[in-house]
């Protein structure tokens, strides 16, 4: 993606972020910078750094070092909370759904819509919530026939496009996280994520997805970022190398002739 990022705007950057826990280095100057409207993997073997550069991007793990920037200017994000005030929201691989309630209540989860009675007293308003969901699954392309059933009893890829809907309702999300979307679902409900993925690709929705899996990484990707020992090793665009280049960079084989 060398032509299209010289295009497009960087959205997001992190500048050497450093991350301790105790006497671990979890982020090592960790700098990778994320261009508007395209989708990059980040991947990398466990230990590696992914999941505590995705902590610190959200707010859950704020670094100790480092600057963040978005669209240029320099943000702090003490917590998930200001992450989501930013536009910067993430979908975790265990989805954080409320098995009990139905779609409307999972997609609204803590940001309930609420109608007035009597001038004072309020209660939620599930038509509206109802029309809201079922406006944001049409943007998904992903039908459920009967929104008002428990999320607990929807299938792996249903479950993963309510996760997703959450996300993405607000109007003004600048980026989506997904970690690991595609773990633990059979081969059916892959291909129905991996196509909700590319629905809102189409649609220039910025995304950074944190994969093991480098088929499903080289089907949706515009770039690929390999992070090693805490740093990102290398970033390289997608169409222009093979898996085993990735490989090679993930595990450190400094010749493979990959740029970083």
């Amino acid at each position: 993606m060398q032509e299209a990022a010289a295009a497009a705007m960087p959205l997001v950057e992190m500048v050497g972020l450093e991350k301790r826990f105790g006497g671990v280095r979890a982020l090592n100057g960790a700098t990778l910078t994320i261009y508007e409207g395209e989708t990059l993997a980040l991947v990398g073997d466990n230990g590696a750094g992914k999941s505590t550069l995705v902590k610190a991007l959200s707010g859950v793990q704020p670094p100790d070092g480092g600057e963040i920037r978005l669209k240029g200017q320099p943000v702090t994000i003490p917590s998930t909370r200001d992450a989501g005030a930013l536009g910067i929201e993430v979908v975790y691989q265990d989805l954080a759904l409320a098995n009990s309630l139905d779609v409307p209540g999972n997609v609204f989860l803590g940001d309930e819509l609420t109608r007035t009675r009597w001038g004072w007293f309020s209660v939620p308003d599930d038509r509206r919530m109802l029309q809201e969901t079922e406006a944001t699954l049409e943007r998904l392309r992903i039908r459920i026939p009967d929104p008002r059933r428990p999320v607990g009893t929807l299938s792996g890829g249903q479950r993963q496009a309510v996760a997703i809907g959450r996300a993405i309702r607000k109007p003004d999300i600048t980026l989506l996280v997904l970690d690991e979307p595609t773990a633990a679902l059979g081969v059916e409900e892959v291909k129905k994520v991996l196509g909700l993925i590319g629905t809102l690709k189409s649609q220039g929705q910025s995304m950074l997805v944190i994969s093991h899996d480098l088929e499903h990484v080289f089907q949706i990707s515009d770039r690929i970022a390999v992070m090693r020992s805490g740093r990102v090793q290398g970033v390289v665009t997608t169409k222009d190398v093979t898996k085993t280049d990735v490989v090679r960079l993930i595990v450190g084989d400094i010749g493979t002739g990959v740029a970083a």
